[in-house]
């Protein structure tokens, strides 16, 4: 079933009860909901959600090699090369020698990065609002709190295996 179909698979009363019971197929009409709306209002900033992950590990953690930064942020080393090429072309990162190692670059944010990461990081908020939108503070803490265990749980049994 492609993601698009999912909006299809809501929470009423035509889906059967157990349907709406399981934890995995809940988490995955969520995420596809989530994607398509941080995906949509990101685009309608002139950004992408790796965008905004190149520029917030560089702000929160310094300069990176394409390597530390591929780690920082889960992007894929070949993948990080086009984000890189499309922030730089946008004159949001610099790309520099490595001064200890000349044959790596060192990725730094520039002003209007982080111009651009302020204006990525409120309308992210708005998006967090309208994606949570039926949930108190309170559930929304402990949403991202029981969604950061199983995904911590999930990462250390991946690294065991």
């Amino acid at each position: 079933m492609a993601i698009g179909d999912m909006r299809h698979l809501g929470d009423d009363q035509a889906t059967p009860a157990r349907l709406r019971r399981i934890p995995s197929r809940l988490l995955s009409i969520a995420a596809a909901q989530a994607d398509r709306l941080v995906t949509t209002g990101l685009a309608e900033a002139e950004g992408r959600k790796w965008h905004y992950a190149a520029l917030t590990a560089l702000q929160d953690s310094g300069p990176a090699s394409q390597a530390t930064l591929s780690r920082r942020t889960g992007i894929y080393r070949s993948d990080l090369v086009a984000v890189i090429n499309e922030l730089a072309e946008r004159g949001q990162v610099e790309r520099a020698p490595d001064e200890t190692d000349r044959r790596r670059n060192v990725i730094t944010i520039t002003q209007e990065g982080r111009k651009q990461l302020d204006r990525l990081d409120a309308l992210l908020s708005t998006l967090q609002d309208q994606l949570l939108a039926p949930l108190t503070v309170a559930e929304r803490e402990q949403l991202v709190e029981l969604l950061g265990r199983l995904v911590e749980h999930h990462a250390r049994a991946g690294d065991a295996s």
